[in-house]
């Protein structure tokens, strides 16, 4: 009995132990142990050569930030005998897996790329104080230690993804940048660009200058819904191309691909309102950017060549800014009333042999489909589309596109994935974290009623009930953030944080291993980090 006993009190301070270090996302196995791992001010790595250098530059990365953090210099060896800290390449496990192994005298990271040295270098900076992780100065340690753990670890799914809507509301690279150190962070590893809306276009598009000379302005600020009307105020902002591949640098050196969308045909009064001649079903009426809140009638008008080329040239700039493997083209909300009056849209869908005129878009996206599995394999780009595509006859675009799925999203998943698509999990309720997180009278203006709650994001369940043969379809989780009613970044921050960590634990914890309980606990210390990191967060859940 006494063993049992024992056995219990030891079992118990591990897990407070575990609770202690705070780990965001928890790790698949960890295993805390006795003793400390103590930094000297001068320590030796070693470091494997790879092919491309890219592990030598996750070790430069790091040991740059760690010396601002902590003063601890950490220099390479040759020798890996000789190394108190030792990276190894180990081919078997996942590429964004890793294991780490600290000792009373050594520290050993395991990976089989360089993501998955990234990775472990994350969780290694969770072990030491917040200062560390937020990479900023910290002058109240005397000593750097971490405790001894065996942690063997990799993610649930492969998309770990964020959304921030900036067609509405405009905030600029420096503000991006920090949203994509809080999910690096975190181990997310897809931030999804919304950067086209009816009320602002905010890429460059060399092509087409006045997509962000005419398409990136209007006259209020505000976007105006029931009794809030338009302020008059000129406003707007847009990413050159140098800037977004600034973003696109910042990113790809934190293991983050940025997934840009533009929202076509629907969504696109900026658009249309900027090259009306060609864009628009009815090019004599007035076209502006709009002011307003909701779903604008103004679509781009499917049946004309001079439209489809100009989507094809878009596709163009963006593959060139953005070298990663997708481009969203939208799909979502697109209303079809002007194509029901316009001649050429009637005459074309009666070519295609269809009465339903959600068909016009579909069959738009199967010649921009087309166009790009004409370009070199380098230039190639899987396309992704909001599930409202799922409406129409999507046999000509084949099985290999995913689909985003947000309205009634574990069914929309769940027919994409019958079908043969790939899916994420975007859902609305509740991973649209635009929306308000409490009903306190101090919650900024935004959607909702205060129901999606931390603890109602986090309880969310991604790929629940889902048999067995279809979860290979099931390429993660995301999290969206519309800005409707958001003007201000750090109203961004506020309603993002924290609940972007339970959705970053939800891609990458095994479901089995998830808590709420233990989340929260585990939670407490970023508080600390938002502050030094410099961002604002929702307090609900501090103690």
């Amino acid at each position: 009995m006494k063993k049992i006993l024992l056995s219990l009190i030891c079992l118990l301070s591990v897990s407070l132990f575990a609770n202690e270090i705070s780990l965001i996302p928890q790790p698949a196995n960890v295993s805390v142990k006795e003793g400390n791992f103590v930094f000297l001010k001068k320590m030796r790595v070693y470091v494997p050569s790879y092919e491309g250098d890219s592990v030598q530059m996750v070790f430069k990365n790091f040991s740059k930030d760690f010396k601002k953090s902590t003063g601890v210099s950490l220099k390479k060896t040759k020798k890996e005998t000789s190394a108190q800290i030792v990276f190894k390449l180990d081919g078997t496990l996942a590429a964004e897996g890793y294991r780490l192994s600290v000792t009373t005298d050594k520290i050993t990271i395991i990976a089989a790329k360089p993501a998955g040295f990234f990775y472990a270098l994350q969780t290694l900076k969770q072990l030491l104080p917040r200062c560390v992780m937020a990479g900023v100065p910290c002058d109240t340690e005397d000593t750097w230690e971490v405790p001894c753990v065996e942690i063997d670890d990799e993610p649930r799914f492969a998309w770990r993804g964020f959304m921030l809507d900036e067609g509405r509301h405009f905030y600029g690279k420096e503000e991006i940048k920090k949203i994509i150190d809080v999910m690096a962070a975190y181990k997310m590893n897809r931030f999804h660009w919304h950067l086209t809306e009816d009320q602002g276009w905010r890429i460059e598009i060399k092509k087409y200058p006045k997509l962000t000379e005419v398409g990136a302005w209007r006259n209020s600020k505000v976007l105006g819904w029931g009794e809030v009307k338009p302020d008059g105020i000129h406003y707007g902002g847009f990413y050159t191309k140098k800037d977004a591949q600034e973003v696109v640098a910042y990113a790809k050196e934190r293991f983050i691909e940025i997934v840009p969308e533009v929202d076509i045909p629907g969504h696109s009064q900026a658009a249309v309102a900027s090259y009306p001649e060609f864009l628009s079903c009815d090019p004599e009426n007035k076209h502006e950017v709009w002011l307003w809140q909701g779903v604008s009638n103004d679509v781009i008008n499917v049946a004309n060549p001079l439209a489809v080329q100009f989507a094809k040239d878009v596709i163009d700039e963006l593959t060139d800014i953005f070298p990663f493997g997708y481009i969203h083209l939208g799909g979502d909300e697109c209303p079809t009333h002007k194509w029901e009056r316009n001649s050429e849209c009637q005459a074309l869908l009666k070519e295609i042999g269809s009465e339903n005129y959600r068909d016009l878009q579909i069959n738009f996206y199967k010649q921009l489909k087309d166009y790009v599995a004409t370009k070199p394999a380098a230039e190639q780009r899987k396309l992704i589309f909001w599930n409202e595509v799922l409406h129409g006859n999507t046999a000509p675009l084949g099985n290999d596109i995913t689909i985003m799925a947000w309205i009634g999203a574990d069914g929309a998943a769940k027919d994409a994935a019958t079908r043969g698509m790939n899916t994420i999990l975007s859902p609305q309720i509740p991973y649209y974290i635009n929306r308000r997180q409490s009903k306190l009278e101090s919650e900024p203006r935004s959607q909702g009623y205060g129901d999606e709650t931390v603890e109602r994001v986090y309880d969310y369940k991604p790929m629940n009930n889902i048999p067995a043969e279809l979860q290979g379809k099931y390429l993660g989780v995301q999290a969206n953030f519309w800005t409707e009613w958001v003007e201000e970044a750090d109203v961004v921050q506020y309603l993002t944080f924290p609940r972007l960590a339970a959705v970053a634990e939800a891609g990458w914890t095994p479901q089995e291993k998830r808590s709420y309980s233990s989340f929260v606990d585990r939670l407490q210390a970023e508080a600390e980090y938002y502050r030094l990191r410099g961002v604002n967060y929702g307090k609900h859940v501090f103690k």
